[in-house]
């Protein structure tokens, strides 16, 4: 099936709701059936027949669908947020005594489930360098059950080799979980390169329009019916009808949206290059990474997220740049139609080595507008 098939078409049974070109909204807690055998099967099989929304609902089903058939996956699961799926996901695959290796530094809620929740079940994790395999696996031991990914990750953008870590965790029988969310699976898929199970912050790129909050969990259906049983159902992180809707109305724009995002960043990355006021780049196809060619052969197409770093460790002078800028938005997250800074002055002390870094999302503006707001603000630093 290709992208444009399962965007438009897949799971889309027009004939059930009127031939109505979207498909409706099936605003509901409650599925009632006529006789008591059909309402036992449904409660027998209730990941496949809707019973209750905690747990099963058509919408959301359809949904679902498409994000799985777009990574190549069996099956998935559509939660309530990233840190739902990155919550589901890992403690479906630990029990007390296990061992976690992670890449380091992941997403912030990564980190805490894994140093300030999973230490009181006895669960340890070992962080690590993820660009050497050899740093993998020499800390997997006898108790190791999982390995978490971020590649790239949203900061600084360091990769793993996905194909190479899968194939030494199956041979070790090591479950493998990775955080896809710089992605997509337009841009990289991790399903094909050996991945057990592919998680994101489906708030990012697949929505796109800043006004959902929601995740993802995708993989075999053996694993993902073993968290609909246990974790989804128990936790209760479910995705609500409205917000599946407004998904399946994101994904009908994803691949041009993808594509605007990446050639601005080309064009403003260039911009930025040629600044003196600029110290540092972290961009994964940015000819200074020394993993281009992973990121060339792992990944499709660029993307929108990158980091800079500004020559000045001034912060007011920083924050004045931040404050400048009329069409970059200071605030958390990426992937939506609006152009974004995050400023690291905000998380660490002055004296912090990180100071100067600034990441930025690059949204759907018209490139010269966007590089003429960045030369308006370069000028406030100092030279």
């Amino acid at each position: 099936m290709n992208e444009t098939f399962i965007i438009n078409q897949l799971g889309e049974d027009r004939e059930k709701y009127f031939n109505a070109v979207a498909p409706p909204v099936l605003q509901t807690s409650n599925f009632a059936y006529r006789t008591v055998d059909e309402f036992a099967e449904a409660v027998a099989n209730e990941k496949d027949i809707p019973i209750y929304t905690r747990g099963n609902n058509p919408t959301v089903n359809m949904l679902a669908e498409k994000i799985a058939a777009l990574e190549g996956a069996e099956d998935c699961l559509m939660v309530g947020s990233g840190a739902a799926a990155i919550t589901n996901a890992v403690m479906s695959q630990v029990n007390a005594g296990d061992h976690i290796v992670s890449v380091r530094e992941p997403y912030t809620w990564a980190a805490h489930l894994m140093t300030g929740i999973l230490p009181r079940f006895r669960v340890e994790t070992t962080f690590v360098d993820g660009t050497r395999i050899e740093n993998i696996e020499n800390a997997i031991n006898e108790r190791t059950r999982l390995i978490y990914l971020e590649s790239p990750n949203s900061w600084t953008f360091e990769m793993q080799d996905l194909a190479a870590v899968s194939e030494l965790a199956k041979k070790k029988q090591i479950t493998t979980v990775v955080d896809n969310s710089y992605c997509t699976a337009l841009c990289q898929r991790p399903i094909d390169l050996g991945i057990d199970l592919v998680i994101y912050s489906a708030t990012k790129y697949y929505n796109g329009h800043s006004d959902v909050v929601v995740g993802a969990i995708c993989g075999s259906k053996e694993k993902i019916a073993s968290i609909f049983r246990n974790e989804f159902m128990t936790f209760g992180n479910i995705l609500a009808p409205q917000s599946a809707w407004l998904m399946l109305r994101s994904l009908r724009t994803l691949p041009i949206r993808l594509k605007r995002s990446s050639e601005t960043t080309r064009r403003v990355l260039e911009f930025l290059r040629n600044s003196q006021k600029i110290e540092g780049i972290w961009y994964p196809f940015d000819e200074q990474n020394t993993q281009i060619e992973l990121a060339r052969r792992q990944m499709k197409m660029p993307m929108g997220l990158f980091t800079i770093a500004l020559k000045t460790r001034d912060v007011a002078a920083i924050k004045r740049f931040c404050e400048t800028l009329e069409y970059f938005l200071i605030a958390v997250s990426w992937g939506g139609y609006e152009s974004l800074i995050m400023p690291k002055c905000a998380f660490v002390s002055a004296d912090d080595p990180r100071v100067s870094m600034i990441r930025c999302y690059i949204g759907l503006e018209e490139p010269d507008v966007l590089i003429a707001d960045l030369e308006r603000a370069l000028v406030t630093l100092p030279n």
